[in-house]
């Protein structure tokens, strides 16, 4: 049973991750410690708004916690490690979701052999929907898995991958939702050019895009038979993905997908 929880880093991502813990009571507020390296207008909106413990030592956030979340930039994670170091112990899990990072890289920053588990959430993870895919290093148990596992769960849902797939999983589901975003701004742009109201265009494209992802998540089809059975001869939708293609739009999306792998695997080889 965890009775206490630390979150290093008080960003977008560890306040998506803290949305969703609360929403699901999977932890009650009151064990919930947040900390971050010197925004305290940042801590003191958490508090105010989750009601949850905030402090500015981050010692006192990790010391006795049953679980570290370290939520930092890439270029802060040794300083954060740095900092709660020696208050940590074997007994301890530490969960990092610092992009591009590997957990052979953070055991080196704590010199001992604390369970570390890595995670790369999404930000959907306020709306209980994340697509979450988890690691676990060296000195993390089975039990430690689980542990992660059951947490990501409680934001949508969490599958365990080989450490070598994490800058593809970092590219796809980690900065996915931001690609699917930039999709609807599109749509919605064209769709208010030709004479629709921003309203009603927002609407349609939202539940459009909710009910594909049903049906990707339902259907025993593959996306390339679902797209066929939409895709009549010399219908409209054959006319739109002709000009997708001719503007090699899914070159672009695979294009997109390995330079951000690569961009994770830089910030991976900086530490």
């Amino acid at each position: 049973m965890i009775e206490k929880m630390a979150f290093i880093g008080a960003g977008s991502m560890a306040e998506s991750i803290l949305t969703g813990i609360l929403a699901s009571d999977f932890l009650a507020k009151e064990r919930i410690y947040v900390t971050n390296k010197s925004d305290h207008n940042r801590l003191a909106f958490l508090k105010d708004h989750y009601a949850v413990k905030q402090t500015d030592d981050t010692k006192e956030a990790a010391a006795g916690a049953d679980v570290v979340v370290i939520a930092v930039k890439p270029h802060d994670l040794e300083d954060a490690v740095t900092s709660i170091k020696d208050c940590l112990n074997a007994d301890q899990l530490l969960i990092s979701v610092v992009a591009g990072v590997s957990t052979d890289a953070i055991s080196g920053l704590l010199d001992q052999k604390i369970p570390i588990v890595r995670a790369m959430p999404n930000t959907s993870s306020a709306v209980g929907q994340s697509a979450t895919a988890v690691t676990r290093g060296d000195f993390a148990g089975a039990g430690d898995l689980q542990t992660a596992l059951a947490l990501f769960n409680t934001i949508g849902t969490a599958t365990e991958v080989a450490e070598t797939s994490m800058h593809t999983v970092t590219a796809i589901s980690g900065s996915g939702p931001a690609y699917v975003y930039y999709l609807v701004e599109a749509m919605e742009k064209a769709a208010v050019q030709t004479g629709l109201d921003y309203d009603t265009a927002h609407d349609l494209i939202t539940q459009t895009i909710i009910g594909a992802g049903e049906m990707l998540q339902t259907s025993s089809l593959s996306p390339s038979e679902l797209r066929d059975k939409i895709t009549s001869p010399g219908g409209t939708t054959q006319a739109g993905l002709e000009k997708l293609d001719d503007h090699h739009v899914q070159a672009g999306v695979e294009k997109c997908v390995e330079h951000a792998r690569e961009r994770s695997v830089e910030l991976g080889k900086k530490l």
